[in-house]
C-alpha cells in the first residue's frame, strides 16, 4: 500500500497471490484471489481503490463495503456448501442468485443504485455438474437476480468478468455509484446478453465496457476480453492468434469508448490491465506479445481458468482519466 494514501481515502482493494498475506489491520473490504501471479517478483500483490474523498465502511447481509459520497466498493463471499443440495437449482446458482440479491439490496439501501464493473471469481468454472457447466450455472443465478431485482439484463449492465480458481467460495467484488454507466459494446462482438442459446439456459450478463463520467474524472472499466468474434471463439489451440485477437477486440472497445467519451482520449498505454493466462507455460508468449503494444502500462499477469474452456487468454483493463488528459 502507498503510504502517502490516507486510509480515510481508500474503498477496498484485492490481494492476488499464491499465499497472500493478511489484510492491514485497518478495516476495508478486500478480495482476495489465490492464484499463481506470472513474472512478478513476490508472492502478492495488493491493489487498492481510492476515492477522491473521505470513505466510511459499513456490512450489509454479509458483504463488506466502503462507500464515498458517490461511489462504493464492496466484496462478498458465499460458500456453496452453505445452500441445499436438493431442488433444482444447484449449490452455485443458488450463491450466485443470493449473493447480486444481496448486493442489489445494498446499492439501493445506499441510494447508490448503479453498478459499474463487477469482479466474479469462483471454482471449477468449467466443471459440469448435473449435466450443466459450472459457469453456464452461475449465469443463471446473476440473470436471474437481475430479473427478480428489477434490473435490466440488457443493454443498461456492468462490465464484469468471472474467473475460475482451483478451489475457495463464490467471491464478488463491485464497484457501484450514483452516476449511471454507458455501456460501450464491441463492434466485432454480438453483445453477451445476447449470445444464443448454445451457450447456456441465460446470457451472460455484462457490457463489453462501461464509462462513468464524474465531475472530476472519468473511468473506463472494460471486461474480460477474450479471442470472440461475434460470439464464437476463434484461433482454437493458438496462444499467438488468441492473443491479437484478444487485443484486437481490447483496441475495438478503446476505439468506441473514445467515440462515446465527452472529455478524455483513452489509448492503450493508458490503461491498467489484468492478463488472464490458462497454461502457466504460455506466459513468456502472451508477455512478449503484449509488451509492444501496451508500451509502459501497468499489467499484472495471472494464471487462472477462463469462462470458456477452449479459451487461453483473457485481458481486462480499466483506465481513470482526468478532463483534459490524452
Amino acid at each position: 500500500m502507498d503510504a502517502e494514501v490516507p486510509v480515510r481515502e481508500i474503498l477496498g482493494g484485492t490481494l492476488i497471490g499464491c499465499r497472500p498475506s493478511a489484510p492491514p489491520a485497518e478495516c476495508w473490504p478486500m478480495q482476495t484471489v489465490v492464484a499463481p501471479l506470472l513474472g512478478y517478483p513476490g508472492e502478492a500483490v495488493h491493489e487498492l481503490w481510492i476515492s477522491a474523498g473521505d470513505s466510511h465502511p459499513g456490512e450489509f447481509e454479509g458483504i463488506a463495503f466502503r462507500r464515498s459520497r458517490e461511489v462504493l466498493f464492496g466484496v462478498i463471499e458465499l460458500e456453496e456448501q452453505a445452500f441445499s443440495t436438493t431442488g433444482r437449482e444447484s449449490t452455485l446458482q443458488q450463491a450466485t442468485g443470493e449473493a447480486y440479491r444481496r448486493i442489489f439490496r445494498l446499492l439501493a439501501a445506499q441510494e447508490l443504485p448503479h453498478l459499474w464493473r463487477v469482479w466474479n471469481y469462483l471454482a471449477d468454472i468449467n466443471g459440469e455438474t448435473n449435466g450443466l457447466e459450472r459457469y453456464r450455472q452461475f449465469n443463471i443465478g446473476r440473470h436471474d437476480a437481475f430479473a427478480a431485482c428489477a434490473r435490466a439484463a440488457t443493454g443498461d449492465v456492468p462490465a464484469a468478468c468471472t474467473i475460475g480458481l482451483p478451489q475457495g467460495p463464490l467471491s464478488i467484488a463491485f464497484i457501484a455509484g450514483r452516476t449511471p454507466v454507458q455501456p460501450v459494446e464491441n463492434p466485432r462482438q454480438v453483445s453477451a446478453y445476447h449470445y444464443p442459446m448454445e451457450y447456456g439456459p441465460r446470457s451472460p450478463t455484462f457490457s463489453r465496457a462501461v464509462l462513468v463520467t464524474l465531475p472530476e474524472r472519468e473511468c473506463l472499466f472494460i471486461s474480460g476480453t477474450a479471442s470472440i468474434v461475434g460470439h464464437r471463439t476463434v484461433h482454437l489451440g493458438d496462444i499467438c492468434g488468441q492473443t491479437r485477437e484478444a487485443l484486437a477486440n481490447i483496441e475495438a472497445v478503446l476505439a468506441e469508448a473514445n467515440r462515446l467519451s465527452r472529455h478524455t482520449t483513452f489509448t492503450l498505454g493508458g490503461l491498467a490491465y489484468r492478463v488472464y493466462i490458462r497454461h502457466a507455460e504460455d506466459f513468456p508468449v502472451v508477455r512478449d506479445m503484449l509488451s509492444a503494444p501496451m508500451g509502459a502500462a501497468a499489467v499484472l499477469f495471472v494464471q487462472a481458468d477462463i469462462c470458456r474452456q477452449d479459451l487461453l487468454v483473457e485481458i481486462e483493463a480499466v483506465a481513470v482519466n482526468v478532463p483534459g488528459s490524452a
